[in-house]
């Protein structure tokens, strides 16, 4: 490694211990945000803007006429455990290992696109203007966070072509995941005495529609991430023994898929389950497929990242019109556990893989 890159490493390392000692659990990411503003203004970006506690700079050399790709991750974490052994704030260094809340997940692969975004900021060769931003509230996928910030770039004449999004994969690029709707189903029945077998018991209907969807068959199946996947998770039901229950509600996860969208699941679900009246609460976590032809699907073969279906659920769900990848240092399977950590040399292969995919990345091919 050369000096320069030692230097760079020492750089992200440093910016990581200082995200790291700020608590920045979602929606209270006022101080991760200012570190960010103010460590991009320190490093000489010219165009660095704030909206909410999303912090996002353009390349110095913008040019309408190019397209916009955007480098994004996130800077909220989820609230620590109570099996950490170490304070989750305190961002030590022990045996290559930097530990912390946000370490993981995502912090290593924000401070990485930053490394990297400040080595293309000055080029003009490039086919494309960068657009860099740590966004907030990707834990809760919460209103002030992607929801937001996407409507405000278009507002502002910014919308990305594409997205590069940081998260762990081990610097795999994940070119698929699912996405998620939380169901609320209500089955209503009529109240009798138990003893004497009086009334339409909810509960009885809610299992016959409970069945219906364990063996449900899809007409269409996604050729990258497979059958949409439908469990009850919670069930609630009856006041006291010798009452028939009235009422009976149930909550189902469902995670999606691009065979249909996430109205035309719940539509179907809707359609089989007879006695219940279903409510999702949010359309918004779309599936995300990176089809083959995608210059960025074509980057990463070029750089020669492994592609696989992603299990867990990101900023990309909420990308649906946008072209997206997901890469960056460090294991999924750390993320939102008990003395979270990165590795140093996780962050060194994370800033070489951003810098090599963006230098493969081929728009007019």
């Amino acid at each position: 490694m050369s000096s320069k890159e030692e230097k760079e490493l020492k750089e992200a390392v440093s910016l990581l211990q200082k995200l790291i000692s700020v608590p920045s659990l979602s929606n209270e990411e006022d101080k991760a945000a200012d570190i960010w503003e103010n460590w991009l203004k320190e490093k000489g970006v010219g165009n660095v803007r704030r909206f909410h506690n999303n912090v996002y700079a353009l390349s110095e050399h913008f040019d309408p006429s190019k397209p916009i790709v955007l480098l994004n991750s996130h800077m909220d974490t989820v609230k620590p455990v109570s099996s950490w052994t170490r304070d989750p704030f305190s961002p030590a260094i022990e045996n290559g290992k930097l530990y912390g809340l946000g370490s993981n997940d995502a912090g290593a692969s924000g401070v990485s696109l930053a490394m990297t975004f400040l080595k293309f900021k000055d080029r003009t060769d490039l086919q494309f203007n960068l657009l860099f931003a740590i966004t907030a509230s990707e834990e809760r996928m919460g209103e002030f966070g992607m929801q937001a910030f996407l409507p405000h770039l278009k507002s502002e004449g910014l919308y990305p072509s594409m997205a590069i999004v940081g998260e762990p994969t081990e610097c795999e690029a994940a070119i698929a995941e699912r996405g998620l709707v939380v169901c609320d189903a209500l089955v209503r029945g009529k109240s009798g005495h138990a003893a004497r077998n009086e009334g339409v018991n909810a509960l009885y209907l809610a299992i016959e529609d409970i069945e219906k969807l364990r063996n449900i068959e899809w007409g269409k199946v996604s050729d990258i991430l497979g059958p949409i996947k439908v469990s009850v998770t919670m069930i609630e039901c009856g006041t006291q023994h010798n009452v028939v229950p009235d009422k009976c509600t149930y909550v189902m996860d469902i995670r999606t898929t691009d065979a249909f969208s996430n109205e035309e699941t719940v539509k179907i679900l809707q359609d089989i389950t007879s006695h219940s009246e279903l409510k999702a609460r949010s359309y918004r976590i779309q599936a995300s497929v990176l089809p083959s032809s995608e210059p960025l699907f074509k980057a990463a073969e070029k750089t020669g990242l492994p592609r696989y279906v992603s299990p867990t659920t990101s900023d990309m769900a909420q990308m649906h019109d946008i072209p997206s990848i997901k890469i960056g240092p460090g294991k999924s399977e750390r993320s939102h556990s008990a003395d979270e950590f990165i590795l140093i040399d996780e962050i060194r292969q994370g800033i070489t893989t951003y810098e090599l995919f963006l230098n493969n990345l081929n728009l007019t091919t």
